[in-house]
């Protein structure tokens, strides 16, 4: 399946607030760049809400639509994760995480207000974010002799490619972000240096 090489997501945190009938909605949306950041950012919320009584989420990875997570922590299933989820759909967000905090108030809400209350907490959180737009770029790593630097340096500079990590000494190490609708323009420019060794890394 095609995508684009341009992605919507957040620029940071932001958060929204809903409240019906005593219960009261919390929702966190948090930029995402992989699935390792959840467990973190889970344990952060639950340390800050522990008296909370369900911490439902959602997330989204790539510009596939088949790819995401949900999770109703306890609530009827469907009626949290997914309102969540649809949320991000339907506002063309990719690359985030929406955890919703909820307060149970002693009034049992239904699935049809469940459904309604983590949808507006969500959409609060959304309506407070900055939106940004992203390339998707595929991660390499060059490794060389520092006699080749000159070399590869040209090349980086004259396609403007983003250097995120370098380690320069006898054998030179570069971690490389290039657009993806690039990669082919620039990492046949690369191979074409002797005894250098080209790695994709991953795609973000």
């Amino acid at each position: 399946m095609l995508f684009g090489d341009t992605y919507q997501t957040i620029g940071k945190p932001s958060d929204g607030i809903f409240r019906d009938r005593g219960s009261k909605f919390i929702a966190y949306a948090y930029p995402l760049h992989s699935e390792n950041q959840i467990k973190n950012i889970l344990h952060k919320i639950r340390s800050e809400h522990p008296k909370a009584r369900h911490y439902c989420w959602a997330l989204r990875l790539s510009q596939d639509t088949s790819i995401f997570r949900v999770n109703d922590d306890g609530e009827p299933p469907g009626s949290a994760g997914k309102p969540i989820l649809n949320c991000l759909l339907s506002s063309d967000l990719t690359n985030i995480l929406v955890v919703v905090v909820r307060y149970f108030g002693g009034t049992l809400l239904g699935i049809p207000g469940l459904i309604h209350a983590y949808k507006s907490a969500t959409l609060e959180a959304l309506a407070s974010s900055t939106i940004i737009q992203k390339t998707v770029n595929d991660i390499y790593q060059l490794e060389f002799d520092y006699l080749k630097m000159n070399t590869v340096m040209r090349i980086i500079k004259n396609e403007g490619v983003l250097i995120n990590k370098q380690t320069l000494e006898a054998n030179c190490i570069l971690e490389l972000s290039i657009r993806k609708t690039q990669v082919n323009t620039i990492i046949t420019q690369f191979e074409k240096i002797s005894h250098i060794k080209v790695t994709y890394l991953y795609t973000l």
